[in-house]
């Protein structure tokens, strides 16, 4: 399970970064200043840029960007001089196979969410504060896995073998599917910190930055194995792991929960799902 997590962490900063690298080669974040008046007094600009004063809703901004999240897509509009209100979608797809303790496995990494943030901004810099809330999440890892017949695999610290087809018994290798599921919070609770402005500045374009976690709840394993294993590699002491009657099977079963158990608590710091984005937005006054 360490090295599904440690191939989840690689797709979810891999993919989407070699999909934006060349477009960040030469970017560098800007945000826009507030600027004040000569003299000082009423009428100042907005803190996030911007000729003058602006109602609310008056003005949109449209982006994409990275994060472990995925390829995202967002858009904001301003609420106030000091607030924005900003959603974001986000998806990615990613799939490998990888052999762990003797399970050959085919796996999926499937991203889907979508969230809103309210952006505040406390000083008059581009700085901002972004709690939000994550209100779709889909985020999960799916497998399906094999051991060759004849051959060992191991669960809880004790190994075991897949059986050979035998049309007499009935014995089939031994088969299975996984699923982990990052989203056992719903909805999942957001909190960030960056820099820029997707729906204000002096210019157009600006150049988000956040960091922080979605608090999406612990992980979620589940894994069933079908099939017949044995105890021992001559294949004497066999059972096919559906009988919950046979000793074999249940010790079987009994450890796959154990493992289930440890797998679970390897990958219990993803329950603080971390976020760190780069993208580029565009803005625009519509009134």
């Amino acid at each position: 399970m360490k090295r599904i997590a440690l191939i989840l962490t690689v797709a979810m900063f891999a993919g989407p970064l070699s999909l934006v690298a060349q477009s960040y080669s030469s970017s560098a974040p800007s945000v826009a200043l507030e600027r004040e008046p000569a003299g000082g007094g009423a009428g100042a600009a907005s803190p996030m840029g911007g000729g003058g004063p602006e109602g609310p809703l008056s003005r949109i901004g449209i982006g994409a960007g990275i994060s472990p999240l995925g390829i995202q897509l967002q858009a904001a509009t301003n609420l106030a001089g000091h607030l924005n209100l900003r959603a974001t979608g986000n998806f990615f797809n990613y799939s490998t196979t990888f052999t762990s303790s003797g399970f050959a496995a085919d796996a999926k990494l499937n991203l889907a969410s979508a969230g809103v943030q309210a952006d505040l901004y406390p000083f008059r810099s581009g700085f901002r504060l972004s709690p939000g809330v994550l209100f779709m999440n889909q985020n999960q890892l799916t497998a399906t896995t094999s051991v060759a017949p004849g051959t060992s695999f191991t669960l809880n610290g004790t190994t075991y073998y897949s059986a050979n087809v035998n049309a007499e018994t009935g014995a089939t290798p031994v088969a299975g599917t996984g699923t982990l599921g990052l989203n056992t919070t719903k909805p999942a609770f957001l909190a960030t910190v960056g820099w820029g402005n997707t729906a204000r500045g002096d210019h157009h374009f600006s150049f988000p930055v956040d960091i922080g976690a979605a608090f999406v709840g612990t992980p979620s394993v589940k894994v069933n194995l079908s099939g017949w294993a044995c105890q021992d590699q001559a294949q004497t002491m066999c059972s096919n792991l559906s009988d919950a009657t046979n000793p074999i099977s249940v010790a079987i079963q009994s450890n796959l929960s154990a493992q289930i158990a440890k797998w679970t608590s390897d990958l219990n710091p993803l329950k603080t799902y971390p976020i760190l984005s780069l993208g580029v937005a565009y803005s625009f006054s519509v009134r």
